[in-house]
């Protein structure tokens, strides 16, 4: 069961750090091994915004879909994301941003795990290198906007 987190410092606000993740149907833009994404639903609400997206990971031929929810807590400028359906038998990420000065810190943590055991296994031996990847296209991404 893959678990990991990161923290990085970015020079932009909070909010634009925010609209940032939510935006999904970027990520495969700029995200390593993220080859698609689908935003099937959005709901924004006083105090929330609801996603459910799908995100196609791997390399060809070797790629798979999860489709995910997606919850911002605009209260307490929290996302946190579940799996609903696809490889996983769970996922859970929770972004959460605090502003300092001219910057925002951004702590990211995912813990997952891959329904097929032998893939599972291969993903727990790097997954932090993956996913410090994925924080450092991230960080890039955001400090060119």
């Amino acid at each position: 069961m893959p678990k990991a987190s990161v923290t990085r410092l970015i020079e932009r606000d909070k909010k634009t750090l925010i609209n940032f993740v939510l935006d999904i149907e970027k990520y495969p833009e700029f995200i390593p091994f993220c080859i698609d994404s689908k935003v099937y639903e959005k709901k924004e609400e006083f105090d929330s915004i609801n996603i459910i997206a799908d995100l196609t990971i791997g390399k060809k031929p070797f790629t798979d879909t999860y489709k995910s929810d997606v919850n911002y807590d605009k209260k307490n400028d929290h996302i946190y994301v579940t799996n609903i359906d696809g490889p996983l038998n769970y996922l859970e990420n929770n972004w959460r941003f605090v502003e300092k000065d001219n910057f925002t810190e951004v702590y990211f943590d995912v813990d997952f795990e891959i329904k097929n055991k032998f893939l599972n296994i291969i993903m727990s031996k790097s997954f932090q290198y993956g996913l410090n990847k994925i924080a450092d296209a991230f960080q890039k991404r955001a400090e060119s906007l």
